[in-house]
């Protein structure tokens, strides 16, 4: 009884600063503190330093601003426009047409970028007005990009999947590598659920009578090549060994650098404004990162995450059944929290239990952010609506009703995942050993 009214106090603290505005890292200092000081004999000030700096000092941890760089810096070149136009050639003969283009479009681009709100951002400013000229229901428009955009969270390189590797001492390269097949078949889910609406409801398909032959498609292709290319010495590297996530993700940065500047879209103005938004971004990310550490320091001298960890395993769940709960719990947590936070909050408590259980700790870094992604197309927090209300306008209830098929769907590939757990462990365990 004592650990639950323990964690009372602990969350009540945590809205109460959240619900006055605080920054999510501020608010987590917060409650350590107090946590600290009320409930343990430890100097709150000695014991947060030098927790913050530890957190903050990682080696690991430079990936994240690389690869937050790398985004920013394709997000303000012309890689959207060149994208749907190397992709629609081949989109169009799928049943469903060109809707197709906005989630192959999120594919290509998460597997750049790492980030589901410039996933969005830079598909959805090219995808949307060529689609609505098409005559494509806007529902459909909507839809399929609010939910596919959600794949930056997993296909590597993921900001998401880096967080949650910093925060629980793992290779961030093995959680990469472990996102791609998942990323891939939740891709081609929602692809088969396009298919199914277009056989559903064939009056709402527009007609494309042109049909480009095989030598048009293959000269429109030569706007993919680039961004193909530095996916594959990304994804490659990490994949055989020749570089660490820190690397590959400097490999990133070089390359969209590169392929600004054979674009012509590399300006000193581009360049200084990419990596402000890198800095800003990284820097939010460093202070939720610093707040969770502290606050993991705090549950541990007060026990609390053993203790919970123990209640919840004299529930005797099976361990099916511990992962519905947490599924469910993930879900309202994304409701009021934006999936990074989710994620760095929950773990000092969450750890102890799956290990616990024997559950992989890289499969369950891939069940953790798909769960994530749904947190970002569901009322009122989700990140995912507000982005794409700011690029058309709908209101965030239109939106979210649009999203809910694909919402439906990342459910049903949680299920997917439990039941075939090599999609995210047969990777990591076959690849070649990195640098050290």
């Amino acid at each position: 009884m004592e650990e639950i009214n323990l964690t009372l106090i602990f969350l009540l603290v945590l809205f109460l600063l959240l619900g006055t505005g605080v920054w999510v890292g501020l608010a987590l200092f917060g409650v350590a503190y107090i946590g600290l000081e009320l409930f343990t004999s430890r100097p709150a000030g000695d014991a947060m330093l030098t927790t913050i700096w530890s957190a903050s000092s990682s080696w690991t941890l430079t990936a994240l601003p690389l690869f937050i760089w790398m985004g920013e810096i394709l997000y303000r070149t012309r890689l959207s426009e060149d994208m749907f136009r190397g992709l629609s050639p081949w989109m169009r003969g799928l049943p469903g047409g060109l809707i197709h283009t906005n989630i192959v479009g999120c594919t290509v681009f998460a597997a750049v970028s790492g980030s589901s709100a410039a996933t969005l951002t830079t598909v959805g400013k090219m995808a949307i007005p060529e689609l609505r000229a098409r005559k494509y229901p806007e529902y459909m428009i909507i839809g399929t990009l609010t939910g596919a955009a959600t794949l930056g969270l997993m296909i590597p390189p993921s900001l998401t999947l880096i967080v949650y590797g910093v925060t629980i001492n793992e290779s961030i390269t093995k959680l990469f590598i472990a996102g791609i097949l998942p990323g891939l078949t939740l891709a081609a889910m929602f692809m088969a659920y396009v298919a199914l609406w277009s056989a559903v409801r064939p009056g709402e398909v527009p007609d494309i009578s042109a049909r480009l032959p095989l030598r048009e498609k293959m000269r429109e292709s030569r706007f993919l090549i680039p961004v193909l290319l530095l996916i594959a010495v990304i994804i490659g590297s990490l994949y055989l060994g020749f570089a660490t996530a820190t690397e590959a993700a400097s490999f990133g940065v070089i390359g969209s650098l590169l392929m600004a500047a054979s674009q012509g879209s590399l300006t000193w103005r581009t360049f200084i404004e990419s990596l402000l938004g890198a800095t800003r971004t990284s820097a939010m990310i460093a202070l939720i990162l610093a707040g969770a550490a502290a606050l993991s320091l705090a549950m541990g001298f007060t026990g609390l995450p053993k203790a919970l960890a123990g209640w919840i395993d004299a529930w005797d769940l099976s361990r099916f059944q511990l992962l519905i709960a947490l599924m469910i719990f993930y879900i309202i947590l994304g409701c009021f929290l934006d999936g990074i936070s989710s994620v760095v909050l929950t773990m000092a408590i969450v750890e102890p239990m799956i290990r616990a259980e024997g559950i992989d700790i890289i499969w369950f870094g891939i069940f953790i952010v798909i769960v994530v992604e749904m947190a970002q197309i569901t009322p009122p927090i989700g990140f995912n609506l507000f982005v794409m209300q700011g690029l058309t306008g709908h209101d965030m209830g239109y939106i979210a009703k649009t999203a809910l098929p694909m919402f439906a769907i990342m459910v049903l590939m949680v299920f997917v995942l439990i039941f075939f757990p090599e999609l995210a462990t047969y990777l990591p365990e076959n690849m070649r050993p990195g640098p050290a």
